[in-house]
């Protein structure tokens, strides 16, 4: 049964995705772009920094193919898909002020810490505002312990719209698939879902009654509450009207949703309903974070006890707790790919036309200075980046130039992200794309 706490917390997650969003009723299956087919992005952030040494293949210090390379332990799952990736390694995030976590700072490119609001938005954010519109322009979800997901399925320290905007992610499948597919379900499910929804439009019409006795100079951050629950209500009424398109990728409810053993249950059924997402055409952009963007996490379901902040302070080369980890990782970063390579799409598949993004964040390592910031790139979203291949650069531009590179790829006229000409002077020693990892 739904109890009025699980409502309340649910709620809290609609809202916070719904703020800075806007969503198209028109559009389901995003639209073309000129090239004919629409693109899509997917950012994984792992938690716990990222060891170059992982990802980078032994004896490989400087720039070259990956065709005769052997990829690393930690990322061997990705052997089969080696002409799709580039590893870049020496970008750096120290203005990001690193230490356990960048929080909002790893994907905004600016300074973060532990309970500061975002400064600006993220670049998963801007990008899902330039890539073709579709219902829900951006999902984030968010993997961790079963305990951290259960009494808290919601939060907000990775994604943000805007300045103090944070973007919510959901971490309670059950509560996500609501969302996404109540409207579709049966039994109990439905039930939950109609319940849900009633509350949700008794909670929009109060709160736009108290909104016009509210203080001036409250005014516009209660506006944008009530709008927060006039787009999740939005949202869920659209989707209605695509159900009978939206039962051929729901995924199946089994007991990894009610009954979960582990944690790993959760985050596997999590990312079922990210992949969902984007193959329906609910959305472009999907993020994902492992550890919730925070230094936590915890993979019991592998057969690790040890979990959160202990974890940053194993050695990540050749420990064989981390690798585990990372190889779940990695398995995870296959079921995307093989998923999409799986869907016919133009003159390819839906892989050909997305860019999967995998890096931490938290640079190299907890504890970190940002010096380095190792990135890998899984795709070419339409052969606008180069594959099969490793970058070794100088570590004296940000991970704000990816960023920039990124926007300008989707279309953007921008030659810096986040970054002030003030910044740059100190942090960047170059300005527009970083053209080592264009095609």
């Amino acid at each position: 049964m739904l109890n009025r706490r699980n409502m309340l917390q649910g709620m809290a997650a609609g809202v916070g995705a719904a703020f800075g969003s806007s969503l198209v009723p028109e559009r389901l299956i995003a639209a073309p772009d000129s090239a004919g087919t629409p693109k899509r992005i997917v950012f994984f952030m792992q938690n716990q920094g990222f060891d170059p040494k992982t990802c980078i293949p032994e004896g490989m210090s400087s720039s070259g193919s990956l065709a005769k390379a052997k990829l690393p332990e930690p990322i061997e799952a990705l052997e089969p898909f080696k002409e799709r990736l580039h590893i870049i390694n020496g970008l750096h995030g120290v203005h990001t002020s690193p230490s356990h976590s960048a929080f909002f700072g790893a994907l905004g490119g600016y300074r973060g810490s532990d309970g500061v609001a975002p400064s600006g938005p993220t670049i998963d954010y801007e990008l899902s505002k330039a890539l073709p519109q579709t219902l829900l322009p951006h999902l984030c979800i968010g993997m961790d312990s079963i305990e951290n997901m259960k009494t808290k399925p919601t939060i907000a320290n990775l994604s943000a719209s805007g300045a103090g905007q944070p973007i919510f992610m959901h971490s309670n499948p059950n509560h996500l698939y609501q969302m996404l597919y109540g409207g579709i379900s049966t039994g109990e499910i439905r039930l939950q879902h109609e319940a849900r929804s009633n509350v949700l439009n008794q909670i929009e019409m109060l709160a736009a009654t108290k909104g016009r006795s509210v203080p001036a100079a409250d005014r516009q951050r209660y506006g944008q509450y009530v709008q927060g629950f006039q787009d999740i209500n939005g949202l869920r009424d659209r989707l209605g009207t695509v159900a009978d398109h939206l039962r051929k990728f729901a995924p199946k409810v089994d007991e990894r949703y009610t009954k979960p053993e582990f944690e790993t249950d959760w985050h596997d059924a999590l990312l079922d309903l990210g992949i969902s997402s984007l193959t329906s055409g609910i959305t472009n952009t999907l993020t994902i974070g492992s550890g919730r963007g925070e230094i936590f996490g915890a993979w019991k379901g592998l057969g690790i006890e040890q979990q959160g902040h202990n974890l940053g302070h194993m050695t990540q080369h050749d420990n064989p707790i981390w690798i585990k980890i990372r190889q779940y990782n990695s398995r995870m970063l296959v079921r995307i790919m093989e998923t999409l390579e799986s869907v016919p799409e133009g003159s390819g598949t839906m892989m050909d036309n997305t860019l999967i993004v995998y890096t931490s964040n938290n640079a190299d390592k907890q504890h970190t200075s940002g010096a380095n910031w190792p990135v890998m790139l899984l795709g070419n979203c339409g052969g606008i980046f180069k594959t099969g291949c490793f970058t070794q650069l100088d570590g004296k531009r940000p991970i704000n130039a990816l960023y920039t590179t990124l926007l300008q790829a989707a279309g953007q006229n921008v030659d810096r992200f986040n970054m002030d000409e003030q910044l740059a002077r100190k942090f960047d020693a170059g300005t527009g794309p970083l053209t080592e990892v264009l095609a």
